[in-house]
């Protein structure tokens, strides 16, 4: 197990903000900007700008506050965990559920919050992703991904509902739940990345998650100031 690392005013924990809605990043940016050991050098409108620049050097912590993450979403959060080595995702939702708890497992998310928690709680779990820490109930993991994969609610409006997996699957959902970066998985596995990445995209609609439309993406503005 490696080290968990530190942070201090002189080697402060980098963060990308990542949200549709511009007063929401600069909410955020002003509770994270307060602390001596946080500094925000980015912000995202969706994961797939914050995949199209990444800071350099890269973030440690990537706050993703999506209503519901649709498969582009997912896709780019665990693309861009696995070509940024340490990023921790850190999500924010309205809803503590099965389906927060999935999405969250799916995009490769070191833990999710409330938007209901208090500001203090909220730099208390980037701090606690930055340091390497997963704020996921492994015993919730487990008997999220052990269950029947049927009758779960859905994970968004629209959603199909999910289907039974085959075991080639349900073994990939149980890796994912591990934590482990589409690099990491190919590892175990012996598939390429892109066949690994194949494979969840073909996972995702049966566990209900639906379809994305891709946007236009510009670019994070690295090292600036919130709006």
């Amino acid at each position: 197990m490696s080290a968990a690392r530190t942070f201090s005013s002189r080697h402060p924990i980098r963060v990308v903000l990542v949200d549709g809605q511009a007063e929401v990043r600069h909410a955020l940016g002003e509770v994270l900007h307060a602390e001596p050991d946080i500094r925000v050098v980015g912000h995202a409108g969706s994961a797939g700008e914050a995949l199209a620049t990444v800071p350099s050097p890269p973030p440690d912590v990537a706050v993703l506050d999506v209503p519901v993450p649709d498969a582009d979403d997912i896709a780019a959060c665990r693309e861009l965990r696995s070509g940024t080595p340490g990023l921790a995702w850190l999500m924010l939702t309205s809803f503590d559920d099965e389906a927060a708890l999935l999405n969250a497992v799916l995009a490769g998310a070191s833990g999710y919050v409330l938007k209901q928690i208090k500001d203090s709680a909220l730099v208390s779990a980037v701090r606690a992703v930055a340091s390497g820490r997963s704020l996921l109930d492994p015993e919730a993991v487990a008997r999220l991904l052990g269950g029947p994969l049927h009758g779960r609610p859905r994970a968004g409006p629209g959603a199909r509902a999910p289907a039974l997996l085959s075991p080639g699957e349900r073994h990939m959902l149980t890796l994912l739940g591990d934590g482990l970066t589409d690099r990491q998985l190919g590892q175990r596995l012996f598939l390429a990345e892109k066949t690994v990445r194949h494979r969840i995209s073909g996972l995702l609609p049966k566990l209900g998650v639906r379809q994305g439309v891709r946007t236009p993406v510009t670019a994070v503005r690295p090292d600036t100031r919130l709006p």
